[in-house]
Order: C-alpha cells, then sequence, then structure tokens
C-alpha cells in the first residue's frame, strides 16, 4: 500500500498520485480526474481520524481576562469546545466487459481503458455535485458539502457572515465560492486506516450474468472512493449566492458589463472575509457560464486585476505554438470551472 507524504493536510490527488507504487495504474487515474473537474487539482485530503471520517474540536468561546487591582483576586476562566463530526461517503462502480466484445479491436487492453474511462467520469461528476450540493439529511448515505453549510442570509446562523447576496431572484441563479483549502481550514478527508483517492481492483474474467440469468465470461473491474468533506473553519469558504444567470447572458458586447462588474466586485468582498490567505490555498469556483463572462470581463480589464495567464498543467509547461485555454486569475488568485455548479438554484434568503 502506498504511502502519503508526512504533512497530510497539504496533500492532494496528484500528490497521491507520485508515491504510488510503480507497478500500479492510480497515478493515471488521478491525472485522468484532475483534467475532468478542476477542484480536484486544488483539494487537499487527510485521514480522518475516525473509521468514518473525521471529529474536528472547534474553539466557540475565547476567556476574557480580568483588569486586576492591587490586593484582589483574579477569577479562573476557560474557553468553551464544540465537536463536530464529519462522515464520509463510500462512492462505487462496477464495469463488466463481454470478453469476445473486448477482444474485437484486437487490444483488449485499451478497450478496457476505454470503457474505464467513462466509469471514471461518471464518478467524477457524481463527486463533484456532492462536494457542491451534498446533504445527509437528504441522502444519508453520501457525505455533506459546500451548500447546506451555506445556505442561509439569516444573521442567527454564523456561517451567514460569508453569503453574499448577489441580488438575483427567482430560479436561474448559480453561485462562485472562495475557498482555501488547507488542514486547518477546508480540506478533503478518508476515514481512518484507508487510502486517498480513487482505487482500482481487476477482478479478472468472471462469470457475469445477462437479463435472463444466463452466464457469459466477463473482464470485471470495481472502482471504489471512500471521501468526504471537513469544513474545520467556516471562515475559509465563502458563497457569493444568487448570481442571475440571466443578467449575465444578457450581456452584449455593446452594453456596460453591469453585471459582470458587478459580480467583480462581490469576488473582491469575498476576499475580505477570508481572515488569512495564507493558511492554505485560495480558488474561486464558478460554472461554465459564469467562467466565460469573467474571462471576458478580464478582456475588457485594463489593468491586471482580473487577468488570463498560460496554463501549467501535470505534462509540463505549454509548448511554444501549442494551443491553450489560460487560466483565468483574479487578483492572483485561480479561477477554476466546476460545471456541476448549477445554473438553476433558487435564491437564498
Amino acid at each position: 500500500m502506498a504511502t502519503l507524504p508526512t504533512k497530510a493536510g497539504a496533500v492532494t490527488l496528484t500528490d497521491f498520485a507520485k508515491s504510488i507504487d510503480p507497478n500500479g495504474s492510480t497515478a493515471s487515474v488521478i491525472e485522468l480526474l484532475n483534467q475532468s473537474n478542476e477542484i480536484l487539482a486544488d483539494m487537499t485530503f487527510m485521514e480522518g481520524n475516525l473509521p468514518t471520517g473525521h471529529q474536528t474540536t472547534i474553539r466557540t468561546g475565547l476567556p476574557t481576562p480580568t483588569w486586576r487591582k492591587l490586593y484582589q483576586g483574579v477569577q479562573p476562566t476557560k474557553s468553551l469546545r464544540a465537536q463536530v463530526v464529519d462522515t464520509c461517503g463510500f462512492l462505487e462502480a462496477r464495469n463488466e466487459i463481454d470478453v469476445k466484445v473486448a477482444g474485437l479491436n484486437g487490444n483488449t487492453a485499451q478497450f478496457r481503458m476505454s470503457e474505464a474511462m467513462s466509469e471514471i467520469e461518471g464518478m467524477n461528476q457524481a463527486l463533484g455535485e456532492t462536494l457542491i450540493y451534498g446533504d445527509t439529511s437528504v441522502n444519508p448515505e453520501r457525505f455533506t458539502g459546500l451548500t447546506p453549510r451555506y445556505n442561509t442570509l439569516s444573521a442567527s446562523v454564523p456561517t451567514s457572515q460569508n453569503v453574499i447576496d448577489a441580488g438575483g431572484s427567482g430560479s436561474d441563479n448559480t453561485s462562485v465560492w472562495l475557498v482555501v483549502f488547507g488542514e486547518n481550514t477546508v480540506t478533503g478527508i478518508y476515514p481512518k486506516g484507508s487510502v486517498a483517492g480513487l482505487q482500482h481492483q481487476d477482478l479478472g474474467e468472471i462469470d457475469a450474468f445477462d437479463a435472463n440469468n444466463n452466464r457469459f465470461r466477463a473482464f470485471a473491474d470495481l472502482w471504489k472512493w471512500d471521501v468526504g468533506l471537513t469544513v474545520r473553519d467556516w471562515r475559509y469558504a465563502v458563497r457569493i449566492a444568487n448570481i442571475d444567470i440571466s443578467d449575465l447572458v444578457g450581456q452584449t458586447g455593446t452594453q456596460a458589463p453591469t453585471a459582470g462588474t458587478a459580480l467583480i466586485k462581490t469576488m473582491i468582498r469575498a476576499m475580505a472575509r477570508i481572515p488569512m490567505m495564507g493558511m492554505g490555498r485560495p480558488v474561486f469556483y464558478a460554472n461554465r457560464t459564469v467562467k466565460e463572462f469573467l474571462s471576458i470581463a478580464a478582456m475588457d480589464k485594463s489593468n491586471a486585476a482580473l487577468a488570463v495567464q498560460p496554463s501549467i498543467n501535470q505534462f509540463g509547461a505549454v509548448a511554444p505554438g501549442s494551443v491553450n485555454n489560460g487560466v483565468t486569475t483574479f487578483l492572483g488568485i485561480p479561477v477554476r470551472t466546476v460545471d456541476r455548479i448549477l445554473s438553476t438554484e433558487a435564491r437564498v434568503v
């Protein structure tokens, strides 16, 4: 079994892939996931302290000191603490390919890899959706994502301080997230004693069954991913909610980009909510529609606050003359695409 580097909270899935035994195939799988879901390139992972997740102790109150007078005692004080438990979900998929079909092109391994790509993408999309919208009160077999934790503007809920209202109404809204990934801020988790990342088991050639329960020989694969999310310090994630998609799409090149400008201002407000950017890896996440209009705004700006920079990926530097889409950044913070962020969110109130 591969081992993680000692500083668990700073480990991404790409880091984990580099520690795989040379005879394993997990490293290539991790790279494929990063290409499909950009949040996985940034998200840190740490081993939980529970077989089913992680328990975090949070300081909820500081002791109050006393201005002491001469010949007067001081009352002992203490801080207040609370414990929060975040659970993991166990995502699995199976694949069975008729051995005759697998051998038709003369390259069984290549055909099985092609099928594996679809299984990986399916698991990737399921994980991406749960990272954003997972709610154990609705789907107890999953884990709690970001949205249920930042889903109200009510001042009675502490996390509402990190929910910014962009003013949209109706049901065609979306959100932009600013997350600072780190060991003591927001991080992915995997159960105590288990292994990080997507695990693949080649079950070899087996007896499979058709719809009539008749047997046929098939190549079988099992994919497993035990994963969860813990928000150890809620101040290090900010949701810009109620972004009206119709306002963004309604902009044309001849109009002043009022909706885009307003979004840029809310992104500045989101950054101001973060106590210390140096506590981890800050990244903005938006769906493809919002990312499109942010990139257009970057081209229209005369300053360098919002900019497009050349992309560097896991395959090395982009070669001169090659085609790349670049990376949109806002005040130096990457803006990544997460397609699972909906454009049909209800208004957050």
